[in-house]
Formats: C-alpha cells, sequence, structure tokens
C-alpha cells in the first residue's frame, strides 16, 4: 500500500544556508525539506538521512518560522543585500506550498528591504506569486528560472511524475516576460540516452527564445550516494533497453570525458543557433552594477 503524504512542521535557527563558494550567489534558503516533485534523480536524497526519514518524497518537512527568521537576518546590520538562492535544494513550489503559502511572505520580505533573489522551479504554481514578483523585480534583482530537461511528455511523466509539465513551465517564463525579472533556462539534469537528444534540445531552446529568456543553463547528470542507486533501479525498470550502456557511462558519479564533450559541443551549437546567452552573471550585474 502507497505510503501517505506527511507534513512534519518544524522550526529552524537560520534559515539561510551559506554557500562554500558564491556561485554566483552566496546563501541558499529552503522552505521544505523532501519535495512531492517525486524526481527520480534527485540529487538531494541524502539530506533526508539525519531526520531519521527514508521517504524524502512523501516526509515533507515544512520551516514554519523561516518568515520571521528571514526577516532577523535581514535587520541584522552586517547583511549587505546578498543574492539569495530559493529552492536549491528542495522546490520552493511543490505541492506544499499551496498548502502552507510560504513564498508570498518571503517575496514580501525581499520587497521591503529590496533584496535580490534567484528563484528556480519546475511548477506553474509560481504564476500564483506573479504580482508579487512583478513588484520585486522593479526594486531590485530577481531571476525567475525554469527547470526543464525534456519536451516529451511522457519521459517528463516517468523522471519527475509529481512536476508540472514542460509546456506549463515554458507558459510561466513567457508569463515573467512581462516582468523585470530576468528569465533562464536550466537544462538539469540532462540525461544520457533519453534526455540528451539533438531534437530535444532543439526544440527546448526554440521554446526558450520564443520565452525571451536571458540565458540557458545545462548540466549533465551527476550520481552519488543514496540517488545513484535509486536512479540505477529506476532506468532499468524504466528504460531496460539503455541499462547497461548507462550503466557503463557511469562507472563514477559523472559521465566521461568523451561524452561530455561531444554533448556540450551539440549543446553549444543549438545555443548559438537561437542566439541564446550562456551568461547566467550577465543579467545579475547589468541590474546590481548598471555603472560598471
Amino acid at each position: 500500500m502507497k505510503k501517505e503524504r506527511t507534513f512534519k512542521e518544524i522550526r529552524v535557527k537560520s534559515p539561510l544556508n551559506k554557500m562554500k563558494r558564491k556561485i554566483p550567489y552566496g546563501w541558499d534558503l529552503n522552505i521544505y525539506r523532501g519535495c512531492q516533485h517525486g524526481c527520480w534523480y534527485c540529487y538531494a536524497l541524502y539530506s533526508h538521512e539525519y531526520l531519521g526519514s527514508g521517504d524524502f518524497y512523501r516526509d515533507i518537512h515544512v520551516k514554519v518560522n523561516i518568515v520571521e527568521e528571514l526577516e532577523k537576518k535581514f535587520r541584522e546590520p552586517a547583511w549587505k543585500r546578498e543574492v539569495i538562492n530559493i529552492g536549491g535544494v528542495t522546490d520552493s513550489y511543490q505541492p506544499a506550498e499551496e498548502k502552507y503559502q510560504l513564498m508570498p511572505l518571503i517575496i514580501k520580505l525581499l520587497i521591503k528591504y529590496k533584496n535580490p533573489a534567484i528563484i528556480s522551479t519546475k511548477s506553474k504554481l509560481v504564476l500564483r506569486d506573479f504580482d508579487l514578483i512583478d513588484q520585486l523585480s522593479r526594486l531590485t534583482y530577481i531571476n525567475i528560472a525554469a527547470t526543464i530537461t525534456t519536451v516529451e511528455e511522457d519521459i517528463r511523466r516517468k523522471i519527475e511524475p509529481g512536476s508540472s509539465s514542460s509546456g506549463e513551465r515554458f507558459s510561466f517564463l513567457k508569463e515573467f516576460k512581462k516582468t523585470r525579472a530576468s528569465l533562464g533556462l536550466h537544462v538539469m539534469p540532462i540525461i544520457p540516452f533519453i534526455t540528451d537528444k539533438e531534437e530535444n534540445f532543439d526544440q527546448m531552446f526554440f521554446q526558450a527564445r520564443d520565452c525571451g529568456v536571458d540565458y540557458v543553463l545545462p548540466g549533465a547528470l551527476y550520481l552519488r550516494g543514496k540517488t545513484r542507486s535509486q536512479f540505477l533501479d529506476f532506468v532499468e525498470e524504466e528504460f531496460p533497453h539503455i541499462f547497461y550502456d548507462f550503466k557503463a557511462l557511469y562507472k563514477k558519479g559523472g559521465a566521461g570525458k568523451e561524452y561530455k564533450e561531444q554533448l556540450y559541443k551539440m549543446v553549444n551549437a543549438l545555443r548559438d543557433k537561437y542566439q541564446l546567452s550562456r551568461s547566467y552573471m550577465k543579467p545579475m550585474r547589468e541590474r546590481l552594477n548598471p555603472n560598471q
């Protein structure tokens, strides 16, 4: 019998995680631990182990005091309005957000303190907060990015069963073009033999240009820890015809050098074909440092 979804409300002392390297942001904010999107390749499965839960996808921990703790951080004299990446580990617009509605409160704080941020999501729920994001975009830098792995909906449903369709993600990018937010397409992860077809990228980049994205950021699949064994089991069950080739390619955490060189050669050629920028940083620099 399938386990029921559970929510556990927790309180945190610190709302932000300081990144070891500023790439290009220094802080990460995650409202939820665990994610209902059910992406089989999720690298964050490890994050549930110390919580005493093995079900990353259905045991969702909600940081119910994160808004008040974030405001305390913003009020500190040492805080310099640094860029915050929202949802770097778990999606802030996963279905739990419909119940808890913490993101509108977070965005209102960003507006109040004119603090720049990055939001990356696989959910059309982000459109619920369109007016707030529009307001923030007129005050400071805000980046809205859609993570899209494939335009083939039958594959998307298998690898990301709880997320919005890829078409819905392109649609919200097009809507946010009406704001002053910068827009990004994150093609992550690129999965060998499943989502790495040239036709898939051609269609994605065509739609990305139509949406007016400011950049496209690709990244090949990396497997480690619990994610590795889970994803290999998934491939064997859902894509048995490629399993042995896939496993041979992933002898280590990442695909081999030769594969990645050919992959990015193809991806970069298509990015150039549609005149899509490779620069994640350019829109951020232009907004935050207009005189440089």
